[in-house]
């Protein structure tokens, strides 16, 4: 029996989970700009309808559920793209089998389980992990790079080197402060960032990759912090890959595999 929801209770679900619907959002479509605003038309579906949300198993399963409808019934469009990056990324969605990337995302980047993914795309859970198995091995076979870690925890260094290793990649370096990190960067460029937010000498993972950022434009980022609200505002250019910490492998199998598949430039190795 699902458990009745007040009111407040929805509303606030939907406030503590608006930040993640925006950043699944973005990831889907293709661009910050287009993200934002299926975001927007949900909330307005929601505030028209309540019941959407409050009638299920779990407000934040209804809330993707309502995005879900929103963005289908749309034609499960992407974006007009808002850089180069999102151009990029958008051209190889298009080569993707359909409704495999929104599984993945769900399952890996979002937590959901494949019941709850199948509740929230309408569909079964068999399907939902045929899909999910499909865009892992068009991901993992798309090309390999060069990725840098920023990462002052030596032994999550190591894990997540181990990770990008694992998965064909090379690892250009590790660093654990700021400055180490635009070192590396103009030593080796990477194709692929993988970032911590607070670093070592109390200097900033984000001010790294924005210094490295304007002497390398385009390599993408991934974000991996324990403190994920920081950096989904909406008062600044977002980045396209978050994951939280504790993190759990597959997430970081998911987000560089993606990264990849969608930053793939001159830079990047066909496997």
């Amino acid at each position: 029996m699902n458990r009745a929801y007040t009111p407040s209770d929805t509303i606030a679900a939907i406030s503590s989970n608006l930040p993640y619907l925006r950043r699944y959002a973005r990831a889907l479509t293709g661009s910050q700009s287009s993200g934002d605003t299926f975001a927007a038309a949900t909330l307005e579906a929601i505030l028209e309808d309540l019941s959407v949300v409050s009638d299920g198993p779990d407000p934040k399963v209804g809330l993707f559920h309502a995005f879900h409808r929103v963005w289908s019934s749309a034609g499960a469009p992407v974006g007009e793209p808002d850089t180069r990056f999102s151009a990029i990324a958008q051209s190889h969605m298009a080569d993707l089998t359909p409704n495999t990337r929104e599984a993945l995302l769900l399952q890996v980047i979002e937590g959901f389980s494949p019941t709850e993914i199948a509740d929230i795309m309408d569909t079964g859970v068999n399907d939902v992990v045929t899909l999910i198995d499909t865009a892992v091995a068009e991901m993992h076979a798309s090309v390999s790079g060069r990725v840098m870690i920023i990462e002052d925890e030596a032994i999550i260094a190591l894990d997540i080197a181990s990770i990008v290793r694992e998965m064909g990649h090379d690892v250009t370096g590790i660093a654990a402060t700021r400055a180490e990190a635009v070192e590396l960067a103009k030593r080796e460029r990477p194709d692929l960032i993988l970032a911590d937010v607070q670093l070592a000498d109390r200097s900033s993972g984000i001010d790294a990759v924005n210094d490295i950022l304007k002497m390398l434009a385009d390599v993408p980022v991934i974000f991996i912090t324990a403190f994920p609200e920081r950096l989904l505002t909406g008062e600044r250019p977002e980045p396209a890959f978050l994951i939280s910490k504790p993190y759990i492998e597959e997430q970081i199998r998911s987000a560089v595999s993606q990264a990849m598949f969608f930053a793939s430039t001159e830079t990047l190795n066909a496997s």
